[in-house]
């Protein structure tokens, strides 16, 4: 990613990332360093799929980014940021160390966040309620083939709009809320969610899995998901005022650093900022 005049930071009281998959060709690695460089946090809340071990047992990749990205992670840690790694179906190994701490990195089978609001929060990658992932796994590793190789066309066509002056645009991501049944997994899922969360007593529930940002109420109870970072590359943070949102980065970046002479780039950019917010 090019240098760039942006300079503002921010400060929230909670963050929670997931679907970073490190150690894939799709992570968008330096867009998520320039994130975690201008947004700091009491809580960071690594929600699964940080490191792609599927793709790692494939073929052995991973660039500086992707080195830096976890030095900032362990940095955060020592400086007192209290992280917590909940693993997800793509870096399970590490569900075999949970409530062990690794550099001040605590890692969790599930967390529970309670807002400045007050509502108790379960958080969980959400792969134990995926029915692909559970009984049929050759599946679930058949579809990331393909999405692998949808991701490698998400980024040429990327390339080809930046030429352009185009802001990125996932590709990838359309193509699936295009599909029917994708739509349709995506409902059940949400609804697995929400059930198990209010079998936990929970106001609602932070995941991730699905690679689909979004905050709404689904009959009472709250559904979160904090996105990823190979398609749409957002997060969830908490403010100080008790707010949740998500941020989507690039739309972000794009809106502040657009000059103030081009008044028409800027209202795009507000335009599809699309910030969800929930207090």
């Amino acid at each position: 990613m090019g240098e760039s005049t942006f300079e503002p930071s921010h400060r929230y009281r909670a963050i929670w990332l997931s679907d970073i998959h490190l150690g894939s060709t799709g992570c968008q690695a330096e867009y998520l360093l320039d994130f975690l460089r201008h947004n700091e946090s009491e809580h960071l809340y690594l929600v699964g799929d940080i490191i792609d071990g599927w793709q790692l047992k494939k073929g052995w990749y991973w660039p500086q980014s992707h080195n830096d990205v976890v030095q900032k992670i362990l940095r955060k840690a020592r400086k007192g940021t209290n992280v917590v790694y909940v693993p997800g179906n793509h870096d399970e190994a590490a569900r075999q160390f949970k409530d062990i701490a690794f550099g001040d990195i605590h890692v969790r089978e599930e967390a529970f966040h309670t807002t400045l609001t007050g509502k108790r929060l379960w958080i969980v990658h959400g792969d134990l309620f995926d029915g692909v992932i559970q009984h049929a796994k050759w599946l679930a590793y058949l579809g990331d083939t393909a999405y692998t190789m949808i991701l490698a066309l998400n980024r040429w066509f990327n390339r080809v709009r930046a030429k352009f002056g185009f802001d990125y645009w996932s590709l990838s991501q359309y193509l699936k809320h295009q599909v029917k049944n994708a739509v349709n997994f995506i409902s059940s899922f949400e609804n697995a969610m929400i059930a198990e969360a209010r079998r936990r007593d929970c106001d609602g529930v932070v995941c991730g899995h699905i690679h689909k940002a979004e905050i709404r109420e689904i009959d009472g109870t709250l559904y979160c998901n904090d996105g990823d970072w190979v398609e749409s590359l957002s997060a969830l943070v908490e403010t100080y005022d008790g707010q949740l949102q998500i941020v989507y980065w690039t739309v972000m970046r794009s809106a502040q650093t657009v000059p103030t002479h081009e008044p028409e780039a800027l209202a795009t950019n507000q335009a599809i900022f699309r910030q969800e917010k929930y207090r």
